[in-house]
């Protein structure tokens, strides 16, 4: 009886499944999973269709999910936790040592009058002193959201855009220091002189201690530690744990301490592997999460309710578009910028995220600003999310008129891989051989190369380390190295090429290639594809990944479907003319020499006329021609390449629609720091190696030989490379 009235008595299928925390989490995993993928091919950023989740499977939807659940609270938590760290370990310091002055006359500006005009807002509004403070702190700060657009058109270099980035920890530390005084002041129940003297104290003895003697310590530590993955995360979450602990126990807000504490250990990290992953895992779960909490927070009644909610939101986003472009004229009047750059570094401002975030939920739980303004300010920053972007993309154009402060290059440019450094022009080439199917066309590719510059032939075979020298393991390992090197060094006597072999014992493969090509001098390494597939693969990366973030030297990462001497036509596609990477156009054309092949550098001139009415002319096309066949003449070849600019609406499609003709790509690889869990490609990048069919060589370059330089403005662009 008792079974039959439980039956009989049964929830509604949301309640019962918001009483499984199991079956939650499965949702949670489901929606970040496919609305970020399904939102951008809409062209809209993830995070709009994350928080359009959370209003759906919320209160004001299906009440699947409740915003006051235990689980909910933590992991939104975490993920606001994650977002600020992961602000403060991603801020490039490279801009702001560059552009010192400039950023922080910039960063005063963009902060001090959205601060002054936000609160008068918010006094205007009927708020009090401290909320109105709050709504002028959350619009102070600006994130860097369209860093992926300004990077793909390659303008990093321009002082203005530099100077914006450099701005932005100005910025978002003015908005957390207000934050957190506003927030002590209100514990403390009193406003005097004598508190705010002690705040601004405790504030800057923390800065001092975390920036100054946390980064000291962990770089020491990371220095003595060597490159073990496991101590440098233990050594960053440690950090991050402690500078979490002192901020509190000073007083200070939390989200301070997590963000103070991604910036005390982004030099010490740096770029690689152990930053990619600490990235990634927040980007993956928690950072979405929070997103989706924030649609839950959003009460769809409160916000239509009435006149007021609506006109808050105009408000403040009037304020917030006025007072960045008046921060951007001010630029313009005091550094003598162009409008495209006033107007570009106006759209990069626009954009707020984490820390008005952050602002607005930690004013929200302390009572100072009300759920109108907290559902106002969530929509605001999805409204600035997607604008400021759009804004970048329109006003940036393809870049070409923000390259007037990059310095000057007078001389021809130089390959990484053309000269070592002893001074021989000759190459050096590193060939891993594991995999015997692949080791043949490598050995036949390494040898062309080599004949063609008088260089050498390196195979390298790694046998995996174990505690003992002498165990049966290593011995295995040893005899099939033996082998696959013999095999490799008769193949290179066939074709006419020196070789020398290399066997090496270390305890991972990727390290090993990366030092055994550093001590050789290596100008550049070929390696086979790998396979992606795997669990640790995905999150870990594999050998090529490691390999592509550690090398001194190009590696060039080979899929061939035939025999190197059968290539006779050479594809090298460049995404961006603005600040290319010529050194594959090199390499492409070293290769076409040995095989009398032909080079064709080729660049797509996207056709918008569909989405901004705007179309791309035929005087256009020309001076895109002009420009890339003078930068491809500065690399002062015997045999200059074919050089064809064509108009396409997508050009991943126009890419394979050339490719049909040809026998080899060349694609130049754009690292993607936040997608540890594959080649570290851009997404065109990533489309092509997919569906091409012809051999393909992605060529990717270290870390050094992707600079920035900074000079005096000059009207005509240059090239660093």
């Amino acid at each position: 009886m008792q079974l039959e009235s439980q039956v009989l008595n049964l929830d509604p299928t949301s309640q019962v499944l918001g009483q499984e925390p199991i079956i939650l989490f499965g949702i949670l995993l489901l929606v970040i999973l496919v609305v970020p993928i399904l939102f951008e091919r809409l062209r809209l950023p993830a995070l709009v269709g994350l928080v359009c989740s959370g209003i759906v499977l919320g209160p004001s939807g299906w009440h699947l999910f409740k915003p006051e659940s235990l689980m909910m609270r933590l992991l939104s938590d975490l993920g606001l936790f994650y977002l600020m760290f992961i602000a403060g370990l991603e801020f490039k310091f490279q801009f702001f040592r560059q552009q010192k002055g400039c950023s922080l006359v910039f960063g005063s500006l963009t902060f001090t009058l959205p601060l002054i005009l936000g609160t008068l807002g918010g006094r205007f509004f009927g708020l009090g002193w401290y909320g109105s403070i709050l709504i002028g702190c959350l619009l102070a700060s600006h994130s860097l959201l369209a860093y992926p657009i300004i990077s793909r058109l390659g303008v990093l270099n321009n002082k203005a855009i530099a100077m914006t980035m450099g701005a932005t920890v100005f910025s978002d530390i003015g908005s957390l220091l207000i934050l957190s005084v506003c927030l002590s002041i209100v514990d403390h129940g009193a406003f005097n002189l004598n508190q705010i003297i002690r705040i601004f104290g405790s504030v800057i003895i923390y800065f001092m201690l975390v920036l100054v003697g946390f980064n000291w310590a962990v770089k020491e530590f990371l220095r003595r530690s060597g490159d073990d993955e496991g101590n440098k995360f233990l050594c960053v979450f440690l950090s991050v744990f402690m500078s979490v602990v002192i901020a509190q126990l000073m007083g200070l807000d939390t989200i301070v301490g997590f963000f103070v504490a991604g910036l005390a250990v982004n030099e010490a990290v740096g770029e690689g592997a152990v930053k990619e992953k600490l990235i990634f895992i927040g980007s993956v779960l928690f950072i979405p999460i929070f997103f989706m909490y924030l649609g839950l927070k959003i009460d769809l009644p409160v916000l239509f309710k009435g006149y007021n909610t609506i006109k808050l939101l105009l408000i403040i986003f009037v304020v917030l578009i006025a007072s960045k472009f008046m921060a951007s004229v001010l630029a313009k009047l005091l550094y003598r910028y162009k409008w495209q750059e006033i107007l570009t570094i106006w759209s990069l401002s626009i954009p707020l995220v984490e820390t008005t975030l952050a602002v607005v939920l930690a004013g929200y739980q302390s009572r100072l600003l009300s759920p109108e303004v907290l559902n106002s300010v969530i929509v605001l920053v999805l409204i600035t999310a997607t604008l400021g972007p759009w804004l970048t993309r329109l006003v940036a154009g393809d870049g070409v008129g923000l390259t007037g402060s990059i310095a000057p290059e007078t001389s021809p440019i130089k390959s990484p891989y053309q000269e070592s450094e002893s001074g021989n022009p000759n190459l050096t080439i590193v060939v891993p051989v594991y995999n015997p199917q692949t080791q043949k066309h490598l050995i036949e590719m390494a040898a062309l190369l080599a004949n063609q510059s008088q260089g050498k032939i390196l195979p390298l075979a790694i046998a995996h380390a174990t505690s003992q020298m002498d165990t049966p393991q290593l011995e295995v390992a040893w005899q099939r190295s033996e082998k696959l090197l013999a095999k490799a060094i008769a193949q290179s006597q066939l074709l006419g090429a020196k070789a020398e072999p290399l066997l090496r014992i270390d305890d991972a493969f990727a390290p090993g290639i990366c030092r055994a090509a550093r001590e050789q001098k290596a100008n550049l390494i070929i390696m086979g594809w790998g396979k992606r597939t795997g669990l640790r693969a995905r999150l870990l990366g594999n050998v090529i990944d490691n390999v592509l973030w550690a090398s001194h030297c190009p590696v060039a990462v080979a899929r061939l479907v035939e025999s190197p001497k059968r290539i006779q036509r050479i594809l090298v596609p460049i995404e961006n003319i603005v600040t290319p990477t010529l050194t594959a156009v090199q390499f492409a054309q070293t290769l076409a020499d040995a095989n009398q092949a032909q080079v064709t550098v080729l660049n797509v001139c996207v056709n918008e006329a569909n989405r901004r009415q705007r179309r791309t002319g035929a005087i256009q096309v020309a001076a895109r021609r002009s420009q890339l066949s003078q930068l491809v003449s500065k690399l002062t070849l015997a045999n200059p390449p074919e050089v064809q600019v064509i108009t396409h609406e997508d050009v991943a499609q126009a890419i394979l629609q050339a490719a049909r003709l040809y026998d080899l790509v060349v694609l130049p690889l754009t690292r993607n720091r936040t997608t540890p869990g594959g080649l570290a490609m851009s997404d065109i990048t990533n489309e092509l190696a997919r569906q091409l069919t012809c051999s393909i060589i992605i060529f990717g370059e270290p870390q050094q030989n992707q600079k920035l330089v900074f000079s005096k403005r000059i009207p005509n662009q240059t090239i660093t490379v």
